[in-house]
């Protein structure tokens, strides 16, 4: 079928290109003009890449969530691969999905596998995700190796969001401790120096030491501004390179309360991915493989580097796990449990629940910590700020009388 490629306009006013396939440009126009776009452009074209070249940046991680549910939907209530693509694509409310759902059906009504088709999208699902599509066509039970991907994905997303949310309140308390510091430096005090002009050293040490800072802000407090932006900028892409990532990583692991709760959510990313692409069929080797890539900790990354020798060599997995000295005997022992048992995929979705129960807890003990000392913190600033001003207007009054 033919392919045109467009130029439009969205009805958010956002522009659009992508690609789109029709028997002629007539029924190319009706067909984009029906999902509510103005056509600025369309002149044939080729489809290669349409899934990124829609809106200029690919799917998400809800829209992959969301196509992987209602695929498995579909396929579970008994429709062949091809039409659940076809009803997939009239349900696709997005451009970038239309054309990346559409580039899949082409390709499996060329006679290529589901995986196969996935395949030149592989950085934009991952290679667990391709497994677990391709074990699922080897087994037959494709419907159901989805629903066990659909839950997969929801339990990362489900854990990714639920620290994130945690962290939103103690960011906005910490940017509004410091807005209010500085506003009463910056702003409150030097409404007070004119009272205070003449005394000179009469003043008691805390007031002037807050005059002081109060004079520091009014007059440099944009080289202060400056520098902190300078100084984000530098740390960003300091942590953008290798060796600055690495030193990151370990730091955050040897944080006293933050570096056991990133020590196991990663392990529990691990432990998730290694349980369930074994539970679908996939080797030892290559659910190693694929889980390692998972971890975003380099340290801890590293560290499991020696996990994919020792599985090619016959080695124990507890036992190359407790050589490297890094991670916890509860790790150990579950992992050992399970290769004697012959139910490590089991064991290893097991080791996930706890770290994930272990993380969820860890993060509400650190926030039960974190926002009363940020609010003691503030409150004990300012109020060290107040004591001083009424300290400074206390002594002209005393020098008055």
């Amino acid at each position: 079928m033919p392919a045109f490629s467009y130029k439009a306009v969205g009805r958010d006013g956002k522009h659009l290109q992508g690609v789109v396939e029709a028997d002629g440009m007539e029924l190319a126009s009706r067909q984009l003009r029906s999902q509510g776009l103005t056509l600025l452009k369309l002149e044939p074209g080729s489809a290669a890449g349409g899934a990124e070249k829609a809106s200029g940046k690919p799917p998400g991680r809800q829209q992959i969530l969301s196509m992987t549910t209602e695929l498995a939907v579909l396929l579970r209530a008994g429709l062949p691969l091809d039409k659940a693509l076809k009803v997939l694509i009239e349900m696709a409310d997005l451009p970038q999905m239309e054309a990346l759902l559409s580039d899949l059906l082409k390709s499996v009504k060329g006679g290529k596998s589901l995986s196969a088709a996935l395949q030149p999208y592989e950085e934009l699902f991952g290679s667990f995700y391709l497994n677990m599509v391709r074990s699922g066509e080897v087994s037959g039970h494709l419907s159901a190796v989805l629903d066990r991907l659909v839950e997969y994905l929801e339990n990362a997303k489900t854990n990714r969001d639920s620290v994130i949310s945690a962290l939103i309140y103690p960011a906005i308390l910490l940017v509004v401790a410091v807005l209010s510091i500085v506003l009463m430096l910056g702003f409150v005090v030097p409404q007070f120096e004119s009272l205070f002009a003449d005394m000179g050293e009469a003043l008691p040490l805390l007031t002037r030491m807050v005059i002081s800072g109060a004079d520091f802000i009014k007059s440099w407090g944009w080289l202060l501004l400056l520098l902190v932006v300078a100084a984000g900028i530098w740390l960003r892409n300091w942590a953008s390179t290798e060796q600055g990532r690495r030193s990151l990583d370990q730091r955050l692991l040897n944080l006293p309360l933050a570096g056991g709760i990133v020590f196991e959510f990663e392990v529990a990313k691990f432990a998730r991915t290694v349980g369930t692409l074994l539970g679908n069929g996939v080797s030892l080797l290559k659910a190693i493989s694929i889980a390692i890539d998972t971890v975003d900790n380099r340290i801890i990354r590293e560290a499991l580097q020696v996990l994919p020798p020792a599985v090619k060599s016959g080695k124990k997995i507890s036992a190359s796990l407790q050589e490297t000295k890094m991670f916890t005997p509860m790790v150990i022992q579950m992992t050992r449990v399970g290769e004697e048992s012959g139910s490590l995929d089991q064991m290893m979705l097991e080791l996930a629940k706890v770290f994930d129960d272990h993380v969820q807890s860890g993060v509400k003990r650190g926030l039960a910590l974190l926002e009363p000392l940020l609010i003691l913190t503030m409150g004990f600033i300012i109020a060290v700020i107040i004591i001083a001003i009424l300290m400074g207007i206390l002594s002209v009054n005393n020098l008055a009388i």
